[in-house]
């Protein structure tokens, strides 16, 4: 069943730029937001302090009792805000760890069904991990000690310890960032009036007022992003919006997702027919100043306006990739989407410069915000594999031509555009034409 609501991210802007005073003290701020950031993780982020972090309270306690909020000034509304900020961000860390040896425990033929039974048992069981990354004894409560006893008898635990210490310091990484560009607000710090917003600074009972562009205003926690050399800050807020049903919204699309062209549909209709020429040309870009950097490496001043300029190029990419999934919904009017589920990226080839061209495909980003959209308005995505999707024939099956991107069977005879072939063979199997795959 499809949920009734959905989160999205809403931006805000200020109408006026910003006065250097006003903007030194948000980046005084984000400065020390960094450095608290930065404290949980070296004091937080290894192997020893793994059973403190969930589910948390242990240190948010260790942290009010040190010293370092008021040697920073800092208010609490933005100390504890950036204590769990970073404490989410290694327990990420971890989870991505887990999944990583859940993936590695599964591929090794060396492990037997009763070793790789009692691995899982010790990454699903979050005390139990964190005692043998320590080289402590297990211990659990009755119920898991009971069933850790009867895994534990069948197996060589000291051999299975080692292994999981051994690929957790290969993949776990110290946590740290130089990054001082933004901070999170709570409701006590900000408040909305007089068409813009007062926000709190490190100076008791003082708030800085900046006009915005809107006048919406919101009660939850904020994420405030700075751009000093521009004046300006972006306001980043959590919104909860009730998922739309569309009534004539009715129609089975058969999809096939393309580097030139974004999306091309079952009935011919193309989507994003220059988004190759615009990642070409972001990727020729990102070629050639990495080229020139690499020649300067000992007198380049830095990469700052490299940084800037990609961004740039990155956001006229995402608005267009935006506007032409816009489009899709507008014609298409959706109910069930049917899409090839996109294998991982795979190794490159000969020649340096596709590589880098696919290396900027935003097939990534173009996935996220069809997800995204189709929640929006209750239209569902159905994945298929995609075997010899694009080389069989959408009316006979057998395997035919590609040649200039147009598909030709030399069965039936049957001539389509490449892509389009391909979305018909997507439509068909996600509809289940009784075919194995």
């Amino acid at each position: 069943m499809a949920p009734d609501k959905i989160c999205k991210t809403v931006h805000q802007y200020n109408k006026e730029p910003l006065s250097a005073g006003d903007m030194q003290k948000l980046l005084d701020i984000a400065e020390d937001y960094r450095k608290v950031k930065n404290y949980v993780y070296a004091r937080y982020g290894g192997i020893g302090s793994l059973k403190k972090i969930y589910p948390g309270y242990t240190v948010q306690n260790e942290m009010t009792n040190t010293s370092l909020r008021s040697s920073l000034g800092l208010p609490s509304v933005y100390f504890y805000l950036a204590v769990f900020d970073a404490l989410g961000e290694i327990k990420s860390q971890w989870t991505r760890i887990k999944s990583k040896l859940q993936k590695l425990i599964s591929k090794n033929d060396r492990f037997t069904a009763e070793e790789k039974h009692y691995l899982r048992f010790i990454l699903k069981v979050s005390n139990a991990f964190a005692q043998v990354l320590n080289g402590e004894t297990v211990s659990l409560t009755a119920k898991l000690q009971m069933q850790y006893e009867m895994l534990a008898a069948e197996t060589d635990t000291e051999r299975l310890h080692r292994y999981l210490r051994r690929q957790v310091r290969k993949y776990h990484v110290n946590l740290h960032t130089d990054m001082a560009e933004g901070f999170a607000i709570g409701e006590r710090a900000y408040r909305y009036a007089d068409c813009g917003i007062y926000i709190s600074i490190k100076e008791k009972r003082k708030r800085i007022f900046i006009p915005l562009t809107d006048r919406n205003q919101y009660k939850s926690q904020l994420y405030i992003k700075l751009y000093p050399d521009q004046s300006r800050l972006e306001i980043k807020v959590p919104v909860y919006v009730r998922v739309k049903h569309p009534a004539d919204y009715v129609n089975q699309v058969g999809v096939a997702v393309g580097f030139h062209t974004m999306l091309t549909t079952d009935q011919g209709r193309h989507y994003g027919e220059e988004l190759g020429n615009y990642q070409k040309e972001y990727a020729e870009w990102v070629r050639k100043q990495t080229i020139r950097y690499n020649q300067n490496r000992s007198t380049s001043p830095g990469r700052k306006k490299y940084n800037a300029k990609k961004n740039r190029f990155e956001e006229c990419l995402h608005s267009y990739i935006n506007h032409e999934i816009n489009r899709f919904f507008q014609i298409e009017k959706p109910k069930t989407i049917y899409i090839v589920k996109l294998p991982k990226p795979g190794a490159g080839g000969v020649n340096k410069r596709i590589n880098q061209s696919i290396s900027q495909w935003q097939r990534g980003y173009i996935r996220r915000r069809l997800e995204q959209k189709c929640r929006e308005r209750s239209v569902e995505i159905v994945e298929v594999l995609g075997k010899n999707i694009s080389n069989e024939c959408s009316r006979c099956k057998e395997i035919g031509k590609r040649t200039d991107r147009r598909f030709v069977c030399p069965a039936c005879g049957y001539e389509a555009e490449e892509k389009t072939n391909t979305a018909q063979n997507v439509k068909k199997r996600g509809q289940g034409d009784g075919a194995l795959y």
